[in-house]
């Protein structure tokens, strides 16, 4: 490519290497697989968790989102890439056709999925939802994401929000009718949330004025709804220092009486990806202060707040996903139809092994995502107390890995599409550069990886004195272990390549849990989550592989799984080593750094 000179008028639409441009199709029978088996929604459904919802439900549900996304979404992606955000006069103008598929995806109920039924939601399983969110996503990140945020603005206001809010605001946000945003970050802070200045002041009607300003608001000011209604984070002047001190308010657009709340863009990022999605500067108080509402009770925002996070985490980790699907979609179709040497080059086992990854890391990323969504209705709807506190450790303990392994591998995943497509990756007219852009960003939002790493590491591990995670390992073993009773020979070395992985995972798992939280777990806390996600995501495709050699087609779930554990799971014993005998090249290593 470098020092190429095409010839005069040579098309690279027309070019040898050149596809039609590929779009996505949603994987709905691989989706459904993976949520019924890998998650456990099956197993749910028939111990009666979710009522009279049966599979064949599920299934039309996700056919018809399969549908909409691949028709109707994903179409737009290139477009909205392309044309972008454009900002005038404190104004987003989104893509062309983007109103209209927000419009009609909100009037065909996708918003309201999991949302309470009290407020016109259909409240089916988050599990279910968060394949609807891999979907909307994987058609387009850019539009994926906004929605993402308005559903865990539901959550925050119907959990802690007071009834004349909820009256007010959730049937419209449940609709889609409204979009909500969620306001955390400033210039000077990111994940430090306790470093905030934006300023709350109570007023003699009960409503707060909101002062100061935000950065990386996605979606803050956007064309798709009549009314935006943004979730801000505030600190009163009595408030205590640190988190412990901030308030969480409910700021709209527009107040009822139709007039302009003191709230306004002042700016929009220029992005290295999702383009189409505009990440805003706001800025309240121009004129003496935004009218906001509390949600919960002074000082305890961040209670509220990680409500909306802890979901939109998932929903990111489900980015990553996303991302990845449609990454491997258009490489191997661009593989089976690129000629080199008289050969397509999907023949050539370098390529194979690319393949490999990207689908194999892609389905162990989907499976613990869909997995933490299970988990995450179980800690809702199980009978009695003590199975919701066992299931909410377990998301909890599963939510970081979802988000980090999943838009780790995101970014991993795009990266190989680009290198199948050789030269025409770097080229943005295949398409390709822009999955690896739009990846990008998920690795950084909604609390970066290595923050989920040390959140794994220092909070979830400990939980209920480690016994949550020796549980959940032991639970492991139990497929491993019939992987190896089922005699197939396909599985070459899988369960000796998983029970290694597991291996692994525990004694890293032990050996953290005794340095209680020292500046030597925190070294090894990134490598321990890649570990958690490489022993996990290996144990859940074999899983799947099982189940589908019961149902009588299970030769290609059979090779994926052999490949992952022979090719991906192998590396955990470096992982673990670099969690139990890295940390003194890391915590000592001024010298290399001066």
């Amino acid at each position: 490519m470098i020092g190429r000179a095409y010839p005069p008028g040579f098309d690279l639409r027309s070019g040898p290497a050149r596809l039609p441009a590929m779009t996505y199709r949603a994987p709905v029978a691989d989706i459904a697989f993976a949520l019924k088996h890998a998650a456990g929604l099956k197993a749910a459904i028939d111990e009666g968790l979710y009522g009279d919802l049966d599979e064949a439900t599920v299934d039309s549900v996700l056919e018809e989102a399969g549908k909409f996304a691949s028709d109707v979404i994903a179409p737009l992606n290139a477009v909205g890439d392309k044309f972008g955000t454009p900002f005038k006069d404190g104004n987003v103008t989104t893509p062309p056709g983007w109103k209209e598929a927000y419009t009609s995806w909100a009037a065909a109920g996708w918003n309201g999925l999991a949302s309470p039924a009290d407020f016109g939601g259909q409240e089916l399983p988050h599990a279910v939802n968060a394949a609807c969110i891999e979907m909307w996503n994987a058609a387009s990140m850019a539009f994926g994401i906004g929605p993402v945020l308005t559903m865990a603005a539901v959550d925050a206001l119907h959990a802690y929000g007071s009834d004349e809010l909820k009256q007010k605001y959730l049937e419209k946000l449940i609709s889609g009718e409204w979009m909500g945003t969620m306001q955390l970050t400033e210039p000077q802070a990111g994940s430090d949330v306790g470093a905030l200045r934006t300023k709350a002041e109570r007023a003699s009607d009960g409503t707060y004025r909101i002062t100061g300003s935000k950065i990386f608001i996605t979606y803050g000011e956007h064309d798709l709804t009549d009314n935006i209604i943004h979730f801000v984070l505030a600190r009163l002047p009595d408030a205590p220092a640190g988190t412990k001190g901030i308030s969480l308010f409910l700021v709209p657009k527009f107040l009822a009486d139709g007039s302009r709340n003191d709230v306004r863009a002042h700016s929009i990022e220029h992005k290295l990806g999702i383009h189409a999605s505009p990440t805003c500067t706001m800025v309240y108080g121009d004129k003496g202060g935004a009218i906001g509402w509390l949600i919960g009770q002074e000082h305890k925002g961040m209670l509220c707040m990680f409500t909306m996070m802890n979901r939109a985490r998932l929903a990111v980790g489900l980015q990553g996903v996303a991302i990845a699907e449609r990454a491997l979609q258009q490489a191997n179709a661009y593989a089976r139809e690129r000629r080199q040497m008289g050969h397509a080059i999907i023949d050539y086992p370098d390529v194979k092994r690319m393949l490999l990854t990207m689908r194999s890391l892609t389905g162990a990323a989907r499976a613990i995502s869909y997995a933490t969504g299970v988990a995450l209705d179980r800690s809702i709807r199980a009978k009695d107390e003590g199975a919701r506190q066992k299931a909410h450790e377990l998301a909890s303990l599963l939510t970081p890995v979802a988000k980090a392994f999943s838009t780790d591998i995101g970014i991993e995943v795009a990266s190989l599409g680009v290198q199948i497509h050789g030269g025409m990756g770097f080229i943005e007219e295949t398409g390709a550069a822009q999955h690896y852009r739009d990846a990008r960003i998920a690795a950084i939002y909604e609390g970066t990886n290595g923050i989920q790493a040390i959140d794994l590491v220092t909070r979830k591990v400990p939980l209920d004195n480690g016994n949550t995670v020796a549980t959940y390992i032991a639970g492991l073993r139990g497929t491993i272990d019939q992987v190896k009773a089922s005699n197939v020979p396909a599985f070459g070395d899988t369960a000796a390549r998983l029970a290694e992985a597991v291996d692994a995972l525990e004694r890293a798992t032990q050996w953290l849990l005794k340095q209680k939280n020292s500046p030597d777990a925190l070294a090894g806390a990134t490598p321990y989550l890649r570990l958690f996600g490489n022993a996990v995501g290996g144990v859940m495709l074999a899983e799947q592989a099982l189940i589908a050699l019961r149902e009588g087609d299970g030769a290609a779930r059979t090779a994926l799984a052999r490949f992952f554990a022979e090719n991906v799971a192998v590396t955990s014993g470096g992982l673990e080593r670099n969690v139990t005998e890295g940390a003194q090249s890391i915590v000592n290593a001024e010298a290399a750094l001066a």
